[in-house]
């Protein structure tokens, strides 16, 4: 996928970008592989797969939700910042939290987020597990999305805890989000989700499967959860 391709093929999904937005997915390009050659940040470095497989993948979240609207959005186990960074510089107005575990990365996304100029971006440097206990943290956010972190039943533990009663749980997943939903049915419910829906699309270019799982916080998550690092996906809800 070419830069052309891309602002075309978003542009037919209702999502304009100007030209500082394709300056920025730019300069983000260029940032990711010179920082890759220091520390592991991805194993897509080639330009088309980048523009592809991360910031079109991410974006991709943007054909059925709504991020046209200020919102406080958080990112578990972001690593090079997707999907979030990419649906920042798409919708300029939300803010995004962006936690992961690995400090290196943090560094990597606070000098990101000030190249491209990006308001409205905050990173913390811990384990999903004990920052959703934090109550600085804990049900503030009206969208939490991860994109390929764990499968669905150790994810909704991580992420539900993060999201408001009333607001939304993105998950991102590749072609087992089906088989991954039945089994996390129980921890989604346990944890006081909801499916609203599920979307399945295929990548363009390379034609592989892509599933957006939407899910509402209809209740309070309980207190014990999520449970001590490691545990969820140890003895996850099953």
């Amino acid at each position: 996928m070419n830069t052309d391709q891309f602002k075309a093929l978003l542009a037919e999904k209702g999502i304009e970008l100007s030209q500082r937005q394709m300056e920025q997915y730019e300069k983000y390009y260029h940032m990711l592989v010179e920082w890759n050659e220091k520390m592991n940040l991805t194993a897509i470095t080639e330009k088309p797969e980048v523009y592809l497989k991360h910031f079109y993948d991410s974006v991709s979240a943007a054909f059925y939700f709504d991020f046209n609207k200020p919102l406080n959005l958080c990112d578990v186990g972001a690593g090079a910042g997707f999907p979030s960074i990419p649906i920042k510089i798409a919708f300029p107005e939300i803010n995004v939290t962006i936690v992961d575990s690995l400090n290196k990365r943090i560094t990597f996304l606070e000098q990101l987020s000030k190249a491209l100029g990006l308001e409205g971006t905050t990173f913390i440097h811990d384990r999903a597990e004990t920052f959703g206990q934090n109550p600085a943290h804990r049900e503030k956010y009206e969208v939490v999305m991860a994109r390929a972190v764990a499968r669905m039943s150790v994810l909704s533990e991580l992420c539900l805890p993060l999201v408001k009663v009333g607001g939304t749980f993105i998950a991102m997943k590749g072609n087992q989000a089906g088989e991954e939903l039945q089994v996390g049915e129980k921890a989604i419910a346990v944890l006081g989700g909801k499916l609203e829906s599920a979307h399945s699309f295929t990548l363009p270019v390379e034609d592989s499967e892509r599933n957006i799982l939407i899910i509402n916080k209809q209740k309070p998550t309980p207190k014990k959860y999520p449970r001590k690092p490691g545990t969820p996906n140890k003895t996850p809800i099953e």
